[in-house]
């Protein structure tokens, strides 16, 4: 069964980057697209009929704008609109469920590179399992259409399970036809740290031994997807930083985050909440276990 894509629409800038941005996604994947925005609408007696109104034709009207945008752009899509009710982010969240991948705006950090990520967005992440996709307005990408992809960036944890980071990155370099880099950061044992007089020649060692065992987590995949052009870098020090850097030149950023079921929270974790906060370029936030 092929996943439909799934776009958050509430009429700002950033959502209709992340109608294009979903729109090309989705005629990558040769799958639908729907654009949904939900009207967070207290019911009331003390709020009069009048406003209920105006929500829903100012959603009809966003919704209108955002699919006569998209459709002349990639018609060989199918696009449908839908207007939920409920709290945007529990709405999202549930649309989201039977999505291949959602696609949120997000407001860029003034005249700064990243994200800035309302409770909206937050919510939502916390909420779903399916890929998320955060697009700033800002993202050259999101208004054109290039006739060459870039290079994918993923960031991989050689010491937790992977695999559905890594399918989501290789299928996306797959689809676009362009490179992708791994991106592992490490730091040495804390054991290292009692030592008086460390020899550098340990470092180097740990160093190979880090970037092998990457290399090993990257060969199943290398031969699932022998078309895609694989690099990869291990770095010591975190991999927030790393990531950030290579996002200047890429087309998307892919991190994973930890499925947790307390209520508190998105629990990003270290590395995506850096990435999401300081990348350049569009992020996928990946969850698994």
């Amino acid at each position: 069964m092929k996943h439909h894509v799934t776009v958050g629409i509430d009429g700002s800038p950033e959502s209709m980057a992340a109608a294009r941005w979903g729109a090309r996604e989705a005629s990558l994947r040769q799958v639908p697209l729907r654009l949904v925005h939900a009207v967070d609408w207290p019911i009331s007696p003390a709020i009069p009929r009048l406003g209920h109104e105006a929500a829903d034709r100012w959603a009809d009207e966003a919704l209108t704008d955002a699919l006569e945008d998209v459709r002349p752009r990639h018609p060989d899509v199918e696009i449908t609109t839908r207007c939920l009710s409920g709290r945007p982010a529990a709405a999202l969240a549930a649309e989201a469920v039977d999505a291949g991948l959602l696609v949120l705006g997000s407001r860029g950090l003034g005249g700064l590179v990243g994200f800035l990520i309302g409770s909206v967005g937050m919510s939502t992440l916390a909420a779903t399992e399916t890929p998320v996709a955060l697009v700033r307005a800002s993202d050259e990408t999101a208004d054109a259409e290039p006739t060459r992809y870039g290079e994918i960036v993923v960031g991989v944890d050689i010491h937790e399970a992977a695999d559905k980071v890594l399918a989501f990155a290789f299928e996306e370099a797959s689809r676009r036809d362009c490179a992708l880099r791994a991106v592992h950061g490490w730091k040495l044992p804390p054991a290292y740290e009692y030592v008086p007089f460390f020899d550098p020649d340990n470092e180097r060692d740990i160093g190979r031994s880090v970037t092998q065992m990457l290399d090993d987590t990257l060969l199943p995949w290398r031969h699932k997807f022998p078309s895609v052009r694989v690099t990869h870098n291990a770095f010591m020090g975190p991999a927030g930083p790393q990531l950030v850097q290579a996002s200047a030149g890429a087309d998307l950023v892919v991190v994973g985050r930890h499925l947790r079921r307390s209520p508190l929270g998105a629990h990003l974790g270290p590395v995506a909440h850096a990435v999401l906060h300081h990348a350049a370029a569009p992020v996928a936030v990946i969850a698994h276990d």
